[in-house]
């Protein structure tokens, strides 16, 4: 039931792996000692030490682990996951949260309290939905919220205080409260289940402060920090770390942004002065931040997301040299004064930490979209962790401060929770031209924290252009004939051919947005449904009643525009210039679940496990087995012999219990047979099954591992949507120097990404961008006057296909191609990434969402689709559509 519990937990709040792993060691952990105030801690330290040795010391007068975790992983979420286990087994009732300041405090109050936030820890969690745990703080604990919700008895009781709270309010918490009738210190301490939970643990060790929370005397603490060691300068490790999950393994599994060190091409520090190093770092650090703010801009435009505004820090020295940057940065010097206004200075506090205004102003940042750049002094800590902080520029830095997590760890949140696929929106970038070689060297010793894989040229043919950073903005052209709005690098206005008069303009400006908005979703079959005189009429109805109110005297305005005879052309172009692609979702027709096939256990002659004498199965009392054994010398025994085996199995949380009990007694069946087979006596077999219970049930799960499955028990393929409207698509360019004929190859060929391309007479939109020549060769392939068939193409925006081939990740093809008898989804790959497992995983996903796709077409009169996979080499002049499809074409097929 308990491993039940963790897995739903788990479900629910939507854990990450290293968020899953601490709860499932917390649980483990639970189980090897007694669960109360009166439980010896000595015991407890050496039952933990026997599984997790990493545990030395607990540090403290109680039971008390350390829990590390990257920044940006997750702390606070996995805070609410251990007090939902607590709560949800039985095991306690009463949580109090410790926050080292005011900043973290209120963050964890409100991710605690407010239910309507997606940043609320308890999301998902059903019992809490119905009756939220109770919060209480050291802003309103003298109302006495907890004592009443203990009263009732119903639901969790969270305390939320903040070191310095405590240390100012002590007087006053350890007077007599009124209205509990006890100090509200005495109240606290007396609670039986109290669990203390620390937010950056490492802040106040050994504070005078935490000698009341000592006299508490939680069940157990749990610690939480990304950086397990004491402050200052003989800083230590903690000796009580039982999960450590380190900055370099978060960044390997994709949870926090690629930290990537950037440079000018060629670059040599000794050629330039210190003033002239500080201003170039200045102004391509500013370069990278534009570049970057475009590619946000993009991505929030093509996805629908919300639009993140980066800033950029820059590391000063002191205050007298934040003071010359700022001036700098806002002189009309520094790009033509653009940045006047746009920049804040954060100083810190006279020790040397950050004060809370200063905090407070950083975490601003998030939400600020006038703020550019962030002048900060001294060195940064843990409590303003932004997701919009994407470039830095450390001056005066040594490689060790550059690569510390202090430095980097504020910017490596990532703004939507996890990584896009957009490069440049995953990335955070550090300005270290007269560093760079010292920091690849640094990041490449093993005993780093970071990982610095990644490296950014600025300037000439490098990553970033130190010439700006402009949006292409590229509507399709059939939206550009209908409605005016162009695709011109200048983003002007230009008239639409297909209407003259304004009345009519404006006519098929509604219409457009009324069939994106109503009709993509209404029309299950393809775009040509538009034109049939049902749909024809609807439109027109739904037109008139948008634009009535508008118009006020509609008559007189209809009078200048037939407004069905404009429907009617608008309709008529859409069809003519769009792609039909359907919306397929491939959805599960019932309870998504998990459990592990039927199969017989192999390499069962392996075992030949022996009775253990009565005196060592005595020594093996301090760990779980030894626990259990105990309990049998009691005469505690089970009735069945693979109880002793399907006992151990049931703790493991891939394992459920209620639904998996018959293949556990079958296994467990097998293995008991393995026993008596070479065992004399069934006292033996049962002594085997005590001494070496828990070994021989690993024995058992490692091969149920192999038929685990956890997946919905069957799919159907639904069409949410018959066609897509062509959503505008957009591209970042350093200036117009960068479009040019689709024609023309770029001279090298590598730059050809960093090109925008246009002259097109089939393509669905005006602009286009290529990332390899091949995918340019193949558009004058498929735009060449011999391809009579090819009607309309274009190169897929973000969400145009809706085909994932791994769970959260999202294929968008190279190409769509329509003839006039069939439909083509084209991928250009180079030769050598053919055979690679993620191209070839998203060739399976295109075919199966074109298994489904074909069925629509049947039903629906459509053209049918194809895939095609195209290695490069394979895309020459000599080349033709037909060529290439009937050397690479796919099957489609049900997968």
């Amino acid at each position: 039931m308990l491993q039940r519990q963790i897995h739903q937990i788990k479900a629910r709040l939507s854990l990450r792996t290293p968020q899953s792993e601490a709860l499932d060691i917390l649980a483990d952990v639970l189980d090897t000692f007694e669960f109360s105030k009166s439980a010896d801690p000595v015991a407890a330290l050496e039952a933990i030490k026997t599984t997790y040795p990493s545990v030395t010391d607990f540090e403290r007068d109680f039971p008390s682990l350390c829990f590390a975790l990257a920044t940006g992983v997750g702390k606070t979420r996995l805070m609410g996951a251990f007090i939902a286990y607590l709560y949800l087994t039985g095991r306690s009732k009463h949580f109090f949260i410790l926050a080292p300041n005011t900043t973290i405090y209120n963050k964890l109050v409100a991710d605690f309290s407010q239910q309507n936030s997606p940043k609320y820890v308890f999301r998902g969690i059903a019992e809490f939905a119905q009756l939220p745990p109770i919060v209480e703080t050291g802003d309103n604990w003298e109302r006495g919220y907890a004592v009443r919700g203990d009263l009732l008895g119903q639901t969790a009781i969270v305390f939320i205080f903040n070191v310095d709270k405590i240390n100012k309010e002590q007087g006053r918490i350890r007077k007599l409260h009124e209205y509990i009738g006890e100090s509200y210190f005495e109240y606290l301490s007396a609670l039986p289940d109290l669990v203390l939970l620390m937010d950056e643990a490492h802040r106040y060790r050994a504070k005078a402060g935490l000698s009341a929370i000592a006299e508490l005397r939680p069940v157990i603490g749990l610690e939480l920090t990304a950086t397990p060691r004491s402050v200052g300068a003989k800083s230590v490790p903690f000796k009580n770390v039982v999960y450590d999950y380190p900055l370099g393994q978060a960044m390997e599994d994709g949870y926090v942004k690629d930290p990537a060190v950037a440079t000018r091409e060629g670059f040599r520090a000794d050629t330039v002065t210190p003033e002239q190093l500080e201003r170039m770092k200045l102004e391509d650090g500013i370069h990278c931040h534009e570049h970057t703010k475009a590619e946000l801009a993009i991505y929030a435009q093509q996805t629908g997301r919300k639009l993140v505004h980066p800033f950029m820090l820059v590391v000063a020295q002191d205050t007298t040299h934040a003071g010359e940057i700022r001036k700098f940065v806002e002189s009309d010097e520094f790009f033509q004064g653009r940045y006047k206004g746009r920049v804040i200075e954060v100083h810190s506090g006279t020790k040397g930490e950050e004060t809370e205004e200063a905090t407070s102003k950083l975490i601003a940042l998030e939400h600020d979209a006038q703020t550019d750049i962030v002048i900060h002094v001294n060195k940064l800590k843990e409590g303003w962790d932004v997701t919009n902080l994407y470039t830095i520029v450390p001056l005066r830095a040594s490689a060790s401060d550059i690569l510390t997590e202090q430095t980097l760890g504020r910017g490596l949140r990532l703004p939507y929770g996890q990584r896009t696929g957009v490069e440049a929106v995953d990335r955070l970038t550090v300005i270290a031209h007269d560093r760079f070689d010292d920091v690849i060297k640094a990041a490449r010793d093993p005993a780093s924290l970071i990982s610095i894989r990644k490296t950014v040229i600025v300037g000439g043919n490098g990553d970033v252009s130190d010439v700006g950073a402009q949006i292409v903005t590229a509507p399709s052209n059939v939206e550009t004939m209908l409605t005016g709005r162009s695709g011109s690098f200048e983003e002007s206005e230009q008239k639409p051919y297909v209407f003259e008069t304004p009345e009519e303009r404006e006519v098929a400006r509604v219409t457009w947005e009324v069939i994106e908005r109503e009709f993509e979703r209404k029309i299950k079959t393809g775009i040509d449904k538009l034109e049939t005189p049902e749909v024809q009429a609807e439109i027109t109805r739904i037109v008139k009643e948008v634009m009535s109110p508008e118009q006020g005297t509609f008559e007189t305005f209809e009078q200048k525009a037939d407004v069905a005879a404009t429907v009617a052309k608008v309709t008529k172009q859409l069809v003519m210039h769009t792609i039909s692609i359907p919306e397929i979702v491939v959805l599960p027709t019932s309870e998504v679940n998990f459990g592990f096939n039927d199969f017989d256990l192999s390499n069962l002659e392996t075992i030949a496990r022996q009775p253990l004498s009565d005196q060592i199965m005595v020594q093996k009392l301090r760990d779980e087995s030894r626990a259990f054994l105990a309990r049998t010398v009691d005469s505690a025994k089970e009735e069945r012999l693979e109880n002793y085996l399907v006992r151990h199995l049931m703790d493991l949380p891939q394992i459920d219990y209620d639904t998996q009990s018959e293949l556990l007694f079958k296994l467990a069946g097998q293995m008991v047979k393995r026993l008596e087979a070479y065992l004399s006596t069934p006292e033996d077999v049962e002594n085997v099954l005590i001494g070496h219970g828990k070994d021989l049930a690993r024995f058992i799960f490692e091969q149920m591992k192999g038929h685990y499955w956890e997946s919905p028990t069957d799919y159907r393929a639904s069409v949410s949507r018959g066609f897509v409207m062509l959503k505008p698509q957009a591209y970042n360019v350093p200036s117009s120097a960068f479009i040019r004929n689709f024609r023309m190859p770029v001279n090298p060929l590598k730059d050809t990404p960093k090109y925008v391309f246009e002259g097109f007479a089939k393509c669905c939109y005006p602009y286009q961008k290529f990332q390899s020549d091949q995918e340019r060769e193949f558009a004058v392939i498929i735009e060449a006057g011999s391809e009579t068939s090819v009607q309309r193409w274009m190169k897929p925006g973000v969400g145009q296909f809706r085909i994932e081939y791994s769970a959260g990740q999202s294929y968008e093809p190279d190409f769509v191609v329509e003839t006039d008898k069939e439909k083509f989804i084209v991928e250009i790959k180079a030769k050598n990434e053919v055979a690679d497992p993620v191209v070839q995983a998203k060739a399976k996903a295109a075919r199966k969402w074109i298994h489904h796709a074909n069925n629509h077409a049947k039903e629906t009169c459509e053209k049918p689709w194809t895939y095609v996979l195209v290695p490069h080499d394979a895309v020459k002049p000599s080349a033709t559509l037909a060529s290439l499809v009937a050397a690479y074409a796919q099957a489609a097929e049900l997968i």
